[in-house]
């Protein structure tokens, strides 16, 4: 018997349809492979549109809350009636327990508190975040989320669409002021960020760390991109994972040690970079002209050159960065690649050295700092623990020996 699919429709009967009268050929798979993606797109978009509207219930729920004087009006318990009357009313829905009654009173206050001037302060970074995902907050139903927030007093910020409930809860617990937390709002949109990342670069401060680093950007780049590099560098590096072999070490060691684990350093330096090489070389008329260290960064679309130093800073060191920087964009940086950026990182650095070093320079570059590169001379080695092992193993046998023989002696008495 032939194999069969039974094929309905909603105006016709149904009836068998045999596979030989279907001919498959490669553009009726290319047409399924497109009807596919279209209905996945769909469903993205679908989601994403359910969850702007949700993130809007959550802040009206959060608003009414507080304007209400809720708790002055109906009593303490008032928070967690209102889960209860809406868990009964919608037992399948999730996000009506009464510690997210909490959050969202807590979330509309956090950007509201003293009214709206707190995130009228904050419009510059908001209006900037609009402009940057405009396309994506449109697609989450931006107009007509527009249109409700115009309703109910333009307080919403229409970014927020794109930010998953969860991590709004993260960030506003986390997060000491506004500026930080639309910092991190941004963070999550740009790089899509899961819970679990979010989490991890809140942990790591990266708000404190990121946009401070000593440059010149803002005088070589155009004022969008200057931003986005402010945000990708780190005034400061923690190259804890890396050791080295005695307190006095040069470069070249340093060097090593951080190549040796390249996804630590490359966690380190952030979401991003791609690592090119060490001592990459370049040949500049004959000659052999080698980098410490080589990136390229795929969001910002240009080659990082980093030099490092294993001492303060030295204004000479400025000039060298601006050659290899000049020997990349002539040699290695195309067309569609922006202008390369200098990172040099020191052991320590004194701000108006750097800033003065600038002067005259029309390179686009920064210098940070790094800290916490473990010293293996300060560990015990292998020897050293055995030993300490065998001494504390002596000990505790001629302590055992003092007790029996206390006990011997008690006995006999």
């Amino acid at each position: 018997m032939d194999d069969i699919i039974q094929d309905s429709t909603p105006m016709e009967q149904s009836h068998m349809v045999k596979y030989q009268d279907t001919h498959i050929d490669a553009e009726y798979v290319k047409w399924i492979a497109e009807l596919k993606h279209r209905y996945r797109s769909a469903q993205v978009k679908a989601a994403v549109k359910v969850n702007a509207e949700k993130l809007l219930f959550n802040w009206l729920l959060g608003r009414d809350l507080v304007q209400k004087r809720a708790e002055e009006r109906w009593g303490v318990g008032v928070v967690e009636q209102v889960s209860l009357d809406l868990k009964r009313e919608f037992p399948n829905e999730k996000g009506f327990s009464t510690s997210n009654m909490w959050y969202m009173k807590k979330w509309y206050l956090f950007y509201t508190q003293g009214g709206s001037h707190i995130l009228r302060q904050a419009e510059k970074e908001l209006q900037r975040l609009e402009n940057q995902f405009d396309t994506k907050i449109h697609q989450a139903g931006g107009e007509m989320s527009a249109e409700k927030i115009h309703q109910i007093g333009g307080e919403f910020p229409l970014p927020f669409v794109l930010v998953p409930w969860r991590h709004h809860v993260e960030i506003i617990t986390t997060c000491k002021s506004v500026e930080e937390a639309l910092f991190y709002i941004g963070k999550t949109i740009e790089q899509g960020l899961s819970r679990a990342a979010l989490i991890n670069i809140l942990k790591a401060h990266l708000y404190e760390h990121q946009g401070k680093i000593v440059n010149n950007f803002s005088d070589h780049l155009p004022e969008v991109h200057s931003h986005l590099v402010q945000e990708v560098l780190k005034e400061n590096y923690d190259f804890g994972f890396a050791t080295v072999e005695h307190y006095s070490y040069e470069e070249r060691e340093l060097e090593e040690a951080l190549t040796r684990d390249v996804t630590n350093l490359l966690l380190e330096m952030g979401t991003g970079f791609a690592f090119i090489g060490r001592q990459k070389e370049l040949i500049v008329d004959g000659r052999s002209r080698k980098i410490d260290l080589l990136f390229y960064h795929i969001r910002l679309r240009c080659y990082i050159v980093c030099e490092l130093k294993a001492r303060s800073f030295e204004p000479e060191f400025v000039g060298k960065l601006n050659y290899y920087v000049s020997a990349v964009d002539e040699l290695l940086k195309t067309n569609d690649d922006n202008p390369t950026i200098g990172l040099l990182v020191c052991s320590d650095m004194n701000k108006t050295d750097v800033q003065w070093s600038f002067r005259g320079i029309t390179t686009p570059m920064g210098v940070a700092t790094y800290n916490n590169i473990r010293i293996k001379d300060a560990l015990p080695s292998q020897e050293q623990l055995a030993e300490r092992v065998r001494l504390l193993q002596k000990e505790l046998q001629e302590t055992k020996r003092l007790i029996d023989n206390r006990e011997k002696q008690e006995n006999e008495f």
